[in-house]
């Protein structure tokens, strides 16, 4: 009888630099590793927004009006 691990072993393969990538790709580097969810309004220009999301919110305080 297998055990899950080595049964999970066989079949899944996981590329942690892809899944950190993925997971840093809404968040702002603070320093001394720690994060901050940016805000995800698109710009008019295409570009996303460069500015913190308020606490509880997907949004900047001026996003955040505007909606």
């Amino acid at each position: 009888m297998q055990t899950r691990s080595q049964i999970l072993s066989k079949h899944v393969t996981f590329d942690f630099d892809e899944a950190s990538l993925a997971w840093k790709s809404n968040k702002i580097y603070q320093g001394n590793g720690t994060y901050v969810y940016r805000c995800e309004q698109i710009m008019k220009n295409g570009k996303p927004c460069k500015k913190n999301a308020c606490l509880y919110s997907d949004f900047c305080k001026t996003h955040n009006k505007s909606l």
